[in-house]
């Protein structure tokens, strides 16, 4: 049904009975400073078809990946997405439910985060993990209040390589509270410089913000003999080819979980996972399903934790995670069920190897270098000294590629730089047509 607002005699009506003369006595209290004093400069108001029309040719001025070859990377990649996941999990079953608190009339739901949980500590080597949060930024945020109050320590210590839109976010979350977070730098020496009796945690990315690959191994052992915990930011595709993170004695993983079948939607909306060691299964923000057993010795799931202000004292919370993407969940789930290990083993070793072809083929042109030497997954950083990237980026996208991230937009001193990604969906011709238009740039 048409929205229709109230119309100037309902308005009235409404008004009498709460015995307020006009609107501006019932918003008196809102101070004048933000008042609206002026008309909005709207156009002529639309008929429906009209509309609809006009929303048509607004929304038709989007690029999307599905419109464009996309190498766009830093946080968002395009993967492909097997139709069992939109034909599941679009049923109404899921798609209208909220928070299972009936378990008895909910049990395909937990069910499915049951699922969710357990490939998600498969992946990661972890023990425990909880049913989703919002997206991976208040995850890591989530994590570190977490190890604040494991450790009872306030120093947080993150390598300098992080997204650094996951440090806005967890700045945000530990601005009004009694800590710190301090940056390391990359290298081991300094990290082990800036680890004290103070530290709550030491977090890593993996593969980090550039794309790059860290020696956890070697991270790990600067931590021994530490308090501090050890965080993993990582990227769940990567997890079928490289070692889970558990593997190396991470105490807490957390993720984006957009690439497990969630579509990047120009923004969100996203998944976070977070995994740890069992030992702290009581401290995980959000939900965590179990399975039991009902009245007749069946199989049963339910609401195993649910330490959040909603069901218990405030100050007994472990956090203040109200909801969850239990939707963009199960679609998680329904893609590591249908990818199987060999599936997700497969799409990570084809984004490897087209990554590595595309920056080999990139790094032959005059004009571009890849900017670190590290070995990398599917991201790398390309230097264009051959013109600004920018230029490169305006290039590409009149061909119908987008070519990648300018970093400018959070280092400066890395504007000259253009981080592309490669996924299992990119062929051979694709990566050889971006070439061929960075080669074709004067």
């Amino acid at each position: 049904m048409t929205y229709t607002p109230i119309n100037e005699p309902q308005a009235k009506t409404m008004l009498d009975s709460l015995g307020i003369a006009d609107a501006d006595e019932l918003f008196a209290h809102i101070p004048e400073n933000i008042k609206l004093t002026e008309l909005l400069n709207l156009p002529d108001s639309l008929d429906d078809m009209s509309l609809q029309s006009h929303m048509s040719y607004l929304a038709a001025k989007n690029r999307s990946s599905s419109s464009n070859v996309s190498f766009l990377g830093a946080g968002s990649c395009d993967h492909y997405i097997p139709p069992v996941v939109d034909a599941l999990a679009n049923q109404s079953t899921f798609v209208t439910a909220y928070t299972p608190y009936q378990a008895e009339a909910s049990q395909g739901a937990l069910q499915a985060f049951y699922e969710y949980q357990s490939m998600i500590c498969a992946i990661t080597g972890m023990d425990v993990s909880n049913a989703s949060l919002y997206e991976v930024g208040s995850a890591l945020a989530e994590s570190v209040l977490m190890a604040r109050d494991i450790t009872s320590k306030s120093r947080v210590i993150i390598a300098g390589n992080i997204h650094p839109e996951y440090r806005q976010v967890l700045d945000t979350y530990l601005s009004a509270q009694p800590m710190q977070v301090e940056e390391a730098g990359n290298d081991l020496s300094t990290l082990k410089e800036n680890l004290d009796e103070e530290a709550a945690c030491l977090i890593i990315q993996q593969p980090d913000f550039f794309g790059r690959l860290n020696p956890l191994d070697k991270i790990a052992e600067i931590l021994d003999g530490s308090k501090a915990l050890l965080i993993v930011i990582s990227d769940p595709i990567s997890l079928g080819m490289l070692r889970p993170p558990g593997t190396f004695g991470a105490d807490i993983v957390v993720g984006e979980g957009q690439p497990l079948g969630i579509y990047q939607s120009f923004g969100g909306p996203y998944l976070g996972f977070l995994a740890a060691k069992k030992k702290y299964l009581r401290r995980l923000p959000g939900r965590i399903i179990g399975l039991s057993e009902d009245s007749d010795a069946k199989p049963a799931f339910c609401l195993t934790l649910q330490t959040r202000e909603q069901h218990i004292r405030r100050e007994r919370a472990t956090s203040n995670i109200c909801s969850n993407e239990g939707l963009l969940a199960i679609r998680a789930a329904i893609y590591l069920a249908a990818m199987g290990k060999t599936g997700l083993a497969r799409v990570a070793e084809l984004s490897f190897a087209k990554a590595h072809y595309a920056a080999n083929q990139i790094a032959r042109l005059k004009g571009y270098e890849l900017a670190f030497p590290e070995p990398f997954f599917k991201e790398f950083v390309v230097r264009c000294s051959r013109a600004p990237v920018d230029t490169i980026i305006n290039r590409a996208g009149e061909q119908g590629i987008f070519a990648g991230v300018n970093l400018g937009r959070w280092y400066p001193d890395l504007n000259d730089c253009l981080l592309i990604a490669v996924t299992e969906k990119r062929t051979k011709e694709q990566i050889d047509t971006l070439v061929s238009i960075l080669d074709e740039i004067k």
